[in-house]
């Protein structure tokens, strides 16, 4: 039987192989590739050469990237990596169906809906660390809550926090239930959760010089906003149906399709609860976590996708369980596949086939073609996002967020306004790709204009209408109907 389930989970696996040659990568995964490669070049955990700096968001991540440059090579590891992510995520929701069922036949069929559902698919995919945060998550449930092991309880915090920091949600949420449920203080959670966190922050201080991830500094700096309860709520108002669902669609205020998602998750969630009266604590958990996380980065006002995949995926495998364990469900698996798997599914393969063509196809290309320009790759570029681009052109790196460079954060805490410009004025990149939501004409004064103009040289314009054609008539109208990316204008540092 041991055997009969690896198969099915690497066919599971094997299916989804052929979704990887869309290329649909998500920018920050080449960010946590990159701070891999430098390890393996300068042995410093950092981005441009010799200097420290927390990059990455994820070291757990950063550390098995840096295994399959190790084993494959800098120039063959993606493929292999987004196979082991789509191995890890498809091992996850097995894990995840265990919690909940007995027979393997339930389980199979679980494992198999929830892998092709859009957030899955971009866990899978995408290149990031979910997959195996989602990994993780399971088989702590799985090895610590259910089969009570002592190892789980001291292993699966320390990995959990070092690949996400955020992973202490989860952790507290599932502490809590765990001691609702079981009235018993459970000491080796305590001390596993203490060991992660600590060793994760220690090795920050001594490593870096700072308690928390500079990730989180740069963008609080950055994104900072006023934050008042209408700036909030408007925010929420805007956002939150969008990731309360499974489907992310551009629609604001209200999302109909969303709305139904998330009655129905509820609905389902509450009859589980009286179907599966053993597995409460489980089903508390997932529901518990997945509104905690999401109400928190709602608060902080954060609207990348990636941080809401999880949750969705947790929210949405109530509507699963339940049509999993009805008495006949054959029907029923039919009619979900066909009523909204299979359009789901269509849904987010168009979404990907959009995106990546605005990313691998675009920005990629504009990295390799600044790689050729310049062979000195000690000059530095001046740019948003800090992904594609530098990861393929090879050259030192400034980004206007300070994820990847600390030095643009002070000018934030001095003059936030005109930080842009004082990064060029006071450290001369030799590159500056700028976005062409940048009014260069309108937010500069003259004096700083003067300046630019007498000391950079326009070299190029990428224009993303120029990359909207394909050989394949579907193809290109999936191009024409999501253009997926912006414009963007190459200046050089003259002699």
């Amino acid at each position: 039987m041991r055997l009969k389930i690896i198969l099915f989970i690497l066919l599971i696996t094997a299916i989804k192989i052929p979704l990887l040659l869309i290329h649909h990568i998500q920018e920050d995964a080449f960010i946590s590739w990159r701070v891999a490669q430098n390890i393996l070049d300068y042995g410093v955990m950092g981005y441009n050469g010799e200097e420290k700096i927390s990059a990455s968001t994820t070291y757990g991540y950063v550390f098995l990237s840096l295994i399959f440059n190790v084993i494959f090579g800098k120039a063959n590891f993606i493929f292999p990596l987004l196979i082991f992510n789509t191995l890890l995520f498809t091992a996850g929701s097995y894990r995840l169906s265990q919690l909940f069922f007995e027979e393997n036949k339930k389980r199979f069929w679980f494992t198999a809906l929830l892998a092709f559902i859009p957030p899955a698919l971009k866990a899978s995919y995408l290149g990031m660390e979910y997959a195996l945060v989602f990994f993780l998550y399971t088989n702590f449930l799985y090895f610590g809550l259910e089969k009570s092991k002592k190892w789980a309880y001291w292993i699966f915090p320390v990995l959990l926090i070092w690949t996400r920091l955020d992973a202490v949600i989860f952790l507290g949420i599932t502490f809590l239930m765990e001691l609702i449920f079981r009235k018993k203080w459970n000491w080796n959670f305590v001390f596993g959760g203490i060991v992660g966190l600590g060793s994760v922050l220690a090795f920050n201080y001594l490593y870096f010089n700072q308690w928390v991830n500079n990730t989180i500094i740069a963008k609080s700096l950055a994104y900072e906003q006023p934050a008042t309860w209408s700036k909030r709520w408007a925010f929420i108002k805007v956002q939150i149906l969008n990731f309360l669902g499974v489907i992310k669609v551009p629609v604001p205020y209200f999302n109909f399709t969303t709305v139904i998602f998330f009655a129905t998750e509820f609905i389902c969630f509450f009859i589980l609860l009286v179907k599966k009266d053993k597995q409460r604590i489980f089903l508390w958990i997932l529901l518990l976590f997945s509104l905690v996380k999401m109400l928190i980065f709602q608060y902080e006002l954060s609207n990348f996708d990636w941080y809401y995949w999880i949750p969705q995926i947790f929210l949405f495998s109530f509507i699963l369980l339940y049509i999993v364990d009805l008495q006949r469900p054959k029907r029923w698996i039919a009619a979900y596949i066909i009523v909204l798997g299979i359009p789901m599914f269509g849904y987010q393969l168009i979404h990907s086939i959009a995106t990546a063509n605005g990313e691998w196809n675009y920005r990629r290309k504009i990295g390799i073609d600044l790689g050729n320009m310049e062979a000195d790759k000690s000059k530095t570029i001046f740019l948003e996002p800090a992904g594609y681009v530098p990861y393929f052109s090879g050259l030192k790196t400034i980004d206007f967020v300070g994820l990847v460079d600390k030095r643009i954060q002070h000018e934030f805490l001095t003059d936030k306004k005109n930080a842009f410009y004082h990064m060029i004025f006071k450290y001369h990149p030799d590159y500056i790709l700028a976005m062409d939501s940048f009014d260069w004409d309108n937010q500069l004064s003259p004096e700083q204009k003067t300046y630019l103009n007498a000391h950079y040289q326009f070299v190029k314009e990428y224009k993303i209408s120029d990359h909207l054609d394909s050989n394949y008539l579907i193809i290109k109208k999936i191009y024409q109907i999501k253009p997926s990316g912006i414009n963007y204008c190459l200046y050089k540092l003259k002699n």
